[in-house]
């Protein structure tokens, strides 16, 4: 019997590390194709023979992007917001998970209901346009952060996870006369540096990607982000053939020169914040 069920867990574990290998294949190959031409001469790129590796060596596309004053200033503006929008929505998702995970606290089941009915309806753009203009927050940061602080689905996460907290851990220090900011703060965050980590990485992520809010709700350059920078210079980018000057920029070299820009912070963040997805916390925590 062990031999077999040894055969099915090997095929099973083959098959799987199969499919896997072609879904990152395949995510990886556009990205491939992508940095290619970014460093690719223009011959090639305009004569299509441009794939998984750069043919020849360019760099004067990146040369225009980081000259670029615009493309610099909306770099920093929409690294500080990712980092002020990760900063005030973990804050906010802590603070609310944490009584959340409380079995007696009042109206728990309530609360959560009421949390669970955002995730599947919304006011909609009009409505939520109207309220963002009488509270003024139009043309502002704050249209970019409060409508987004706190994310239904990470919070329920996060409660979740701090309910699969051991009792016994929160009895002791209830018991030496810790309160619950102090709970919080040298039990519950401790051990669920995993789970903040990955949610940190989600709140970044979306916050970094996120283009709809620039274009509904402002008007203000000094406050387009980067990646609104590179909708527009992807919808308008033309290169300029001058008088006696001959450029070797392409608007696909340009393009995706951009897009590598752009994907360069979560590239650097990635590595550092990859692993708590998979540790486990709770190992060790209690013990017999």
């Amino acid at each position: 019997m062990s031999t077999i069920y040894e055969r099915k867990t090997g095929l099973f574990q083959i098959v799987m590390i199969l499919l896997f290998g072609f879904v990152i294949l395949v995510t990886l190959l556009p990205i491939l194709n992508i940095l290619a031409l970014s460093f690719s001469e223009k011959d090639a790129i305009l004569t299509g023979r441009v794939g998984l590796l750069p043919i020849g060596f360019n760099v004067e596309a990146y040369s225009m992007v980081f000259n670029d004053a615009s493309m610099m200033r909306a770099f920093i503006f929409s690294f500080l917001l990712m980092v002020l929008q990760l900063t005030l929505s973990m804050g906010a998702t802590i603070l609310g998970a944490y009584p959340l995970s409380k079995s007696h606290l009042p109206g728990r089941q309530a609360l959560m209901m009421l949390i669970i009915i955002t995730m599947y309806f919304s006011a909609g753009v009009i409505p939520s346009y109207i309220l963002y203009k009488d509270l003024k927050l139009l043309n502002t940061i704050w249209v970019l952060l409060l409508p987004s602080l706190i994310s239904a689905f990470n919070l329920i996460i996060l409660r979740t996870f701090f309910a699969s907290i051991n009792i016994s851990l929160y009895e002791a220090a209830y018991m030496d006369g810790c309160s619950e900011f102090r709970a919080l703060w040298s039990i519950t965050l401790p051990l669920s540096k995993a789970a903040i980590m990955t949610l940190s990485m989600f709140y970044a992520v979306e916050r970094w990607n996120t283009v709809s809010d620039i274009i509904l709700f402002i008007q203000d350059p000094k406050l387009y982000t980067l990646q609104y920078k590179l909708k527009l210079m992807l919808d308008i980018i033309s290169i300029p053939y001058e008088s006696g000057i001959v450029t070797q920029i392409t608007p696909e070299n340009f393009k995706s020169a951009c897009i590598v820009f752009t994907m360069i912070p979560m590239l650097v963040i990635y590595p550092f914040v990859q692993k708590y997805f998979r540790d486990g916390v709770m190992i060790g925590s209690v013990k017999g």
